[in-house]
């Protein structure tokens, strides 16, 4: 597969600094003819299951020496943050039904089923054979690329930081009492990240004036728990960011004061893209 052909976007730093990944599986927005003649939903809709903007937010990356992986694909095509096996056998026919955990049983498998309130994406289910071209086609090339990387990490700095990055809805922290936070933190309760790298993404959010939660209502999913192992010097940190703050959510269009708010998270990314740069330089001059 040629770069031109690849599912997602690659951006190196003219030097790795210090192992740090960020990365943005649901903020693709290219949707084929083929998808979209078999789908009862406009794009408006489709739209509401995106991270949008958030690749434009951690473009900034290789600036500071971390690297920048984005998906072009949409989430509705393909979850690339949900397990290959993890498929609704109310979208995908012929598949058993074996047992699903929550996330595939609401219609939110590797396949969706749905959109943003429950909007059915499909006319019909689709055979398994398309289920299993579109994981082969975008799931598979994203995760080898992001595999790779943290591979490569963990070789020239002795570890890998990776942080995962998504937005939520507003409404998603609707049955939480104020003041709500601006962004969740999920390391799956201490299992995928150190507290040191964790207590390191709060504190640069932190400096920005923003308020973030641990673990609540979101404490990772499937990159989280395949590539997190504090053990093993690999820590994955999912942060979800209020949509909110820097886009309207009805239009999917970014609010006025976009830059304003891109500017603050610039500086997140920055202070992290070069954790622990000095040690990690000792350490490669070794």
């Amino acid at each position: 597969m040629s770069q031109a052909e690849l599912p997602f976007l690659l951006h190196r730093p003219d030097r790795w600094k210090a192992g740090v990944i960020f990365a943005s599986p649901h903020s693709g927005c290219l949707y084929p003819d083929w998808f979209l003649h078999n789908t009862r939903l406009p794009v408006q809709a489709l739209r509401s299951s995106e991270d949008a903007f958030v690749d434009r937010l951690i473009a900034c990356a290789p600036d500071f020496g971390a690297v920048s992986l984005c998906s072009l694909v949409p989430r509705c095509i393909v979850d690339l943050n949900r397990g290959p096996d993890e498929i609704d056998p109310l979208v995908v026919r012929g598949v058993p039904r074996h047992p699903l955990n929550q996330r595939t049983l609401a219609g939110l498998g590797v396949i969706p089923r749905v959109v943003s309130q429950g909007r059915a994406i499909h006319e019909r289910p689709i055979d398994r054979a398309e289920a299993e071209r579109r994981i082969e086609t975008f799931w598979q090339p994203y995760h080898q690329a992001l595999a790779a990387l943290i591979s490569e990490a963990r070789r020239r700095f002795g570890r890998a930081i990776l942080i995962d990055m998504h937005s939520m809805p507003h409404d998603a922290l609707a049955h939480l009492q104020d003041p709500r936070p601006d962004m969740v933190l999920g390391n799956r309760h201490g299992m995928s990240a150190s507290a040191r790298v964790s207590d390191a993404v709060c504190a640069a959010v932190e400096a920005q004036g923003w308020r973030i939660r641990r673990n609540s209502p979101f404490s990772g999913a499937y990159i989280c728990a395949a590539y997190g192992r504090p053990s093993q010097n690999v820590h994955v940190v999912q942060l979800e960011i209020d949509r909110s703050l820097y886009m309207d959510e009805k239009t999917i269009m970014p609010r006025p004061d976009f830059e304003d708010f891109a500017a603050r998270m610039r500086r997140v990314i920055r202070d992290l893209s070069r954790l622990d740069s000095e040690e990690q330089d000792a350490i490669a001059a070794e």
